[in-house]
């Protein structure tokens, strides 16, 4: 029976990482499209901050040679970026065993999520059995930063939010309780955020991250497709 897992990769290395530091309170999520050449794509989707901080970190990436933006929903936006640097370019100086990493392109595994983040990723995976899976962790424990999050069998439920973090819950919560979300708000920003003892910004990038999670989860997977 397979397993899905939340986790963290800490690798500040990995492909787009900078464009989330540059704008911490931008919502990043990338998936990689393999079948242009040796090199796979970077299809992210960015929702929140200011477009022109993020399209100006887009520019500045190491990693990214050019991007396009393809189209925009509310303050969604996505683009496609053609990668600058090959996987060996772009880890070598912090992973020593590429091999490896390339031997993880073909295990048992499904990568279903990635959301990139000021320090690395946080991924959600499908995995074939409990080898596939510490393959995995094990080549990240050895070359970065490993957090595991969630690990469940693929025939246990998962409900709407289950892949918040602790703090996103307390920061949901918190903000509902206090009537944040409600019309007119009965609560600011700063109100919470001193309710949580954490900077208005620091709450905004949770609350963000948050919706989308639960976003992705409900929502985007009944989206119709755009018309032609």
């Amino acid at each position: 029976m397979g397993l899905i897992a939340e986790f963290r990769i800490r690798c500040d290395a990995l492909p787009l990482v900078s464009v989330a530091d540059a704008v911490p309170d931008a919502s990043i999520t990338l998936s990689l499209q393999y079948n242009h050449g040796r090199q796979p794509l970077f299809l992210t989707t960015v929702t929140g901050g200011s477009e022109s901080a993020v399209e100006r970190a887009l520019t500045d990436a190491r990693d990214v040679a050019e991007w396009t933006h393809i189209g925009s929903a509310g303050d969604t936006r996505r683009y496609q970026a053609v990668p600058a640097l090959s996987f060996e370019a772009q880890l070598g100086e912090q992973i020593d065993d590429l091999d490896g990493l390339e031997a993880l392109a073909t295990a048992d595994a499904i990568i279903e999520r990635i959301t990139v983040t000021a320090d690395g990723w946080e991924q959600l995976g499908w995995f074939a059995d409990r080898a596939a899976f510490t393959a995995f962790s094990s080549f990240w424990q050895r070359n970065a930063g490993f957090g595991l999050e969630r690990l469940t069998r693929e025939s246990e439920p998962k409900r709407p939010g289950d892949g918040l973090t602790d703090r996103q819950l307390e920061a949901l919560r918190t903000a509902y309780e206090l009537g944040y979300f409600e019309i007119p708000r009965r609560a600011s920003l700063e109100d919470v955020a001193r309710e949580l003892d954490i900077s208005a910004s620091s709450l905004s990038e949770r609350l963000r991250r948050a919706q989308t999670q639960i976003i992705q989860e409900t929502v985007a997977t009944l989206w119709p497709p755009l018309p032609e």
